[in-house]
């Protein structure tokens, strides 16, 4: 198979500097190109619970590889991607394990008498109760066009709630995806929690759109593809709005109906994903690709050009040599631990740690303030514990991935002022930043209330009946002193009264005891949150730094020794004869030559690229 354009420049360009000896620049080349082969285009589908997700990507990619019933959910995301046949891979995660996701999964292949049966075992609500068999996802490989560029398209469980703790991991997945559809049907217009969600998605995704499922069922989706424009322009979410009917498009898959797959809208739908998706991943690639060469190749045509200067000039050495040295060290100082990078990344990094953790123990208290308060004005928690543990769950996810948002716009933000750093070299250019989605919430322990004494029937009686008793006698001997006998009309109403007092005061001590009770779980619950979430939070500005630290390290570590090389070359030009400085310009003009037209080979891989146009700088993916 022929390898793409941007892998043949890379091989071009490693064979052509080949010669010069440089194997930091030949091994940032080499990781370009093992960029450019192992890179995968994500696209999350993500939605409501029973908003068609699953039947969206059967349609997309004309299969069954997601199962889809009436009644019951997806449990665990399932990534359907290219194979040349058809196969089926659970991945299971491991319970206290760290470190990659690599390290706390293991893989497996499952045999497939049936795709989709094969898939529903493992996905689907009905045969995976709570995910019970701990799996992190499923792949499934089919042989489609559509997804032999790349593509890879996950079908993510139905949130019930896109501020549910599913909701959380989806917000949490979000950096790692190159796109990403929001489904939603045609029965009504966006909800707030759907419009809130596309607000944060658009943050940190490169492209988002929305895609209105079951148009066949509801004859007034135009309609509501209206109102949702409108909700979408007042949000300020820049965003296409796509209509399609998976179920027109499965008929057109089986009877081969191209007018009916035009009518399905999955047309528009697959021009979107080839245009936006893939066709920007491809840009992005080309850009990055070549930004690297030219990187490359400018610190070797820097050092020839500066040799060419010397041994043309011989009386200009000295000039040259003073420039290259006070260069070397400018480039040498960026390596040292007190440089000034270093000293934004470390204080960034320090900055941010405190700000996220503080941002989500405010939100949290915040949390834990309203549930207390909905518990001491709600009567008795265990009679609405469902539903306030249903609250507490999509108030704390919500929060979670808001802080999940923030810190992950914050850490993008640090980068770019690392990079300001080297602007003068023209290494601008940003490593790939994307944070491993958060499996935090998951993680922490529901939320369950003791068995607690109960308050039956026959404990309020016998209650009622200690009260009576105290209050009989304690009337009684009041009226035997005014000569009216024990049991009398005011000492057994007195009985009566203190009974139903005593009955009354011992339920409010019980539901006093129980509002304790659960205020206690819902804190230790919000505290469980608090510290999952913190840590996970921590790894990821960890991460970040060391990616930072490395990338921004081998950058000053090659411009320092191309510098060096060019002060070696300079300072050994001023000692040679006149013969020697003739031939070696001779042969400096070969190098540049030979170098200058590679990079304006690479320059081709660019459809927009003129030759005054500006060189790219980006951030790889």
């Amino acid at each position: 198979m022929e390898l793409p354009a941007p892998v043949r420049a890379v091989d071009l360009a490693l064979s052509t500097i080949a010669p010069y000896g440089r194997p930091d620049l030949e091994a940032r080349l080499r990781q370009t190109r093992a960029r450019l082969l192992d890179d995968r285009i994500r696209v999350l589908i993500v939605g409501e619970f029973k908003q068609g997700k699953s039947m969206l990507v059967n349609a997309l990619v004309s299969a069954p590889v997601c199962p889809v019933y009436d009644d019951v959910a997806t449990a665990v995301p399932t990534v359907v991607q290219f194979a040349e046949e058809p196969v089926l891979t659970v991945v299971r995660q491991h319970d206290g394990a760290d470190g990659p996701v690599e390290q706390r999964t293991s893989r497996a292949d499952v045999p497939l008498p049936e795709l989709s049966e094969a898939v529903a075992a493992h996905v689907a609500e009905s045969h995976n109760p709570d995910n019970r068999q701990k799996l992190h996802h499923v792949e499934v490989g089919v042989p489609r066009h559509l997804l032999q560029a790349g593509l890879e398209i996950v079908d993510t469980p139905g949130v019930g709630g896109l501020n549910s703790v599913h909701g959380a991991a989806t917000m949490s997945a979000l950096p790692t995806a190159d796109a990403v559809l929001l489904v939603s049907d045609a029965s009504q217009e966006y909800t707030a929690p759907e419009l809130e969600f596309l607000s944060r998605a658009v943050r940190l995704c490169p492209n988002v759109a929305c895609v209105l499922t079951k148009t066949d069922l509801y004859p007034e989706w135009r309609r509501i593809a209206e109102l949702d424009r409108g909700h979408l322009r007042t949000a300020g979410v820049d965003a296409e709005l796509i209509a399609v009917s998976s179920q027109v498009r499965w008929q057109a898959v089986t009877t081969g109906d191209l007018d009916l797959n035009a009518e399905s809208g999955f047309a528009e739908l697959e021009e979107y994903l080839v245009r936006r998706v893939l066709g920007q991943a491809d840009l992005l690639s080309r850009r990055s690709t070549v930004h690297d060469v030219l990187a490359v190749t400018d610190q070797i045509c820097d050092s020839l050009r500066a040799e060419r200067a010397a041994r043309s000039d011989p009386a200009r050495a000295q000039e040259i040599v003073r420039e290259l040295t006070g260069a070397q060290g400018r480039a040498a100082a960026l390596k040292e631990r007190s440089a000034r990078w270093q000293h934004t990344l470390n204080d960034g990094v320090t900055d941010l740690n405190a700000d996220i953790d503080h941002d989500l123990r405010d939100r949290m208290r915040e949390v834990t303030r309203l549930a207390e308060e909905e518990i001491d004005g709600g009567g008795d928690p265990t009679r609405t514990w469902e539903q306030l543990t249903t609250w507490v769950q999509q108030q704390v996810a919500s929060a979670a991935s808001a802080n999940f948002v923030w810190a992950t716009e914050r850490a993008r933000w640090l980068a770019r002022q690392v990079s300001t750093h080297f602007d003068d070299q023209r290494e601008a250019v940003l490593p790939a930043l994307r944070t491993e989605a958060s499996a935090a919430l998951g993680a922490v322990r529901e939320m369950k209330v003791r068995e607690g004494e109960s308050f039956s029937f026959g404990q309020q009686a016998l209650t009622g009946l200690r009260g009576g008793y105290i209050g009989v006698l304690m009337f009684g001997f009041i009226g035997t002193i005014v000569g009216l006998s024990l049991l009398n009309p005011f000492s057994i109403g007195a009985g009566l009264l203190l009974g139903g007092k005593t009955i009354s005061d011992e339920r409010r001590r019980v539901v006093t005891r129980r509002q304790a009770e659960a205020k206690t779980v819902v804190r230790r619950y919000v505290d469980d949150v608090t510290f999952q979430v913190g840590k996970d939070s921590r790894d990821m500005l960890r991460g970040v730094q060391r990616d930072l630290r490395d990338h921004f390290t081998d950058l000053a570590e090659q411009l320092t020794r191309s510098l060096k090389e060019s002060l070696t070359a300079t300072e050994r030009s001023a000692t040679a004869s006149k013969e020697d400085r003739v031939r070696r310009i001779a042969e400096i003009d070969t190098e540049l030559a030979r170098l200058e037209t590679l990079q304006a080979r690479v320059g081709t891989l660019l459809p927009e690229a003129t030759p005054n146009a500006p060189r790219p700088v980006v951030a790889a993916r």
